[in-house]
């Protein structure tokens, strides 16, 4: 399976954005590329069942038009965290499931993009989180950062848990999620400093940002069947 999954600092910190960059970006190189949102908490009710819109966005961007289903398995209307929605919806995440659907994916496009839920230890179920998904995949990972005060606490406690599970981080992105930050430049160059990965861009606060727009801020190394490490 080839690919990237997403992870984040926190929710809210552009991980939907930086998913649609680089499928943009792989596009443009020639690949076929689908986007997947495993599980999403927060969805509308449409005739058609409940709908995410991060998901919605994924699956528009993907070289091939597919059933919502098989871009995003587990959808649950609450926004609130996945293993607490799916209670309250009398269900268990199934990661097993997921890697299915994944695969399934991964059979009929070069590449696979999936964006994982919240950050890197949210919970999915009783036992396991998004951390334990990205394992099972065996994707490389991509870690956004939410340019916001904290973020370099966040960043280097999440680049830290992923690699201490044994998770190939590919690189990192920054995304300016609050117009005006203050010591903007000084805070991405810290992170840098620390952490023990490639910055594959840095994406400037955009009003109602385009696929394109963000792709022109990020950077990968050429394709040799998996991302790796730049």
């Amino acid at each position: 399976m080839n690919g990237l999954f997403i992870t984040g600092t926190d929710t809210g910190c552009g991980k939907t954005l930086i998913s649609l960059g680089l499928m943009r970006l792989l596009q443009g190189r020639g690949h076929s590329v689908l986007g997947m949102k495993p599980v999403a908490s927060g969805a509308d009710v449409t005739p058609q069942g409940l709908r995410n819109g991060d998901a919605l966005r994924l699956r528009a961007q993907g070289s091939l038009e597919l059933p919502y289903p098989a871009i995003n398995p587990y959808v649950f209307a609450p926004p609130i965290a996945p293993h607490l929605a799916a209670g309250q919806a009398g269900e268990t995440i199934d990661l097993n499931l997921i890697c299915a659907h994944c695969e399934a994916l991964a059979a009929q496009a070069d590449h696979v993009i999936v964006e994982g839920v919240g950050g890197w230890r949210v919970p999915l179920n009783e036992r396991q989180a998004v951390s334990d998904l990205a394992l099972m995949l065996g994707l490389p990972v991509v870690l956004v950062v939410g340019l916001r005060l904290g973020c370099i606490n966040h960043a280097l406690l999440s680049a830290e848990s992923i690699l201490a599970d044994g998770a190939p981080l590919a690189g990192w992105v920054a995304t300016e999620v609050e117009p005006g930050m203050l010591a903007r430049s000084g805070n991405i160059e810290t992170l840098e400093q620390w952490i023990g990965a490639a910055c594959l861009g840095v994406v400037p606060y955009l009003e109602g940002p385009s696929a394109d727009e963000v792709a022109r801020s990020l950077e990968l190394p050429d394709l040799q069947g998996t991302v790796g490490v730049k």
